[in-house]
């Protein structure tokens, strides 16, 4: 029987890597994120929809959607998120179905959703799971990671924590917790993550 998980984690926490480590175990990880990037892609499926929305200035000449465009014209535009969203999430949903149909008919044990925004999305996301797992990790830690990796300034990423849920809300949701704080070595979270895959049967 596939069990159904949803993963997800602060930026910074590490949980993409997580969701690395149970695709080498045999999982099949849809990454929300990704699929809805693609839409917004050269040749996305969203792309029409955006142009006829909110006119062709919006697509760059790269053929994508001109992310610092769209960006302005939500911070100019109360509603022109959810005008967004109301495009994208439907085709997300569409192609989340897809792969998780395909990941049943080849009869993987785990299906996981890589979702950063599962504890902020409601209930949507938690009555489509059977578990949720959080990577755990303090702000602090997440905070000199980011900057480590991405170099964009400590306010910038203050500013994106603090629109996501906390770590404390996001620990209430948890069926179940992967720490990877401070001292957590790459392989002490790989040992913790094969243990986790092992009790659904990977």
């Amino acid at each position: 029987m596939l069990i159904q998980l949803g993963l997800t984690g602060g930026i910074g926490s590490g949980k993409t890597t997580v969701g690395g480590m149970l695709a080498e175990r045999g999982a099949a990880v849809i990454d929300a994120d990704a699929i809805s990037r693609a839409t917004t892609a050269a040749g996305g499926s969203a792309l029409p929809a955006i142009a006829a929305e909110f006119g062709a200035a919006l697509i760059g000449a790269d053929g994508a959607l001109d992310r610092a465009a769209m960006r302005d014209l939500v911070y100019r535009d109360a509603t022109a998120r959810q005008r967004l969203e109301a495009i994208i999430h439907p085709l997300v949903g569409q192609e989340t179905d897809r792969q998780a149909q395909q990941a049943l008919s080849e009869g993987r044990p785990l299906l996981v959703f890589d979702v950063p925004l599962l504890v902020e999305s409601g209930p949507r996301w938690r009555a489509r799971v059977d578990r949720v797992l959080v990577v755990d990790c303090p702000p602090e830690v997440q905070i000199e990671r980011v900057v480590a990796r991405s170099g964009l300034p400590r306010a910038q990423i203050e500013q994106i924590l603090a629109a996501q849920a906390t770590r404390a809300q996001r620990l209430a949701a948890a069926d179940l917790v992967v720490f990877n704080g401070e001292g957590v070595t790459l392989r002490e979270l790989r040992t913790a993550v094969q243990e986790l895959a092992a009790r659904f049967g990977l």
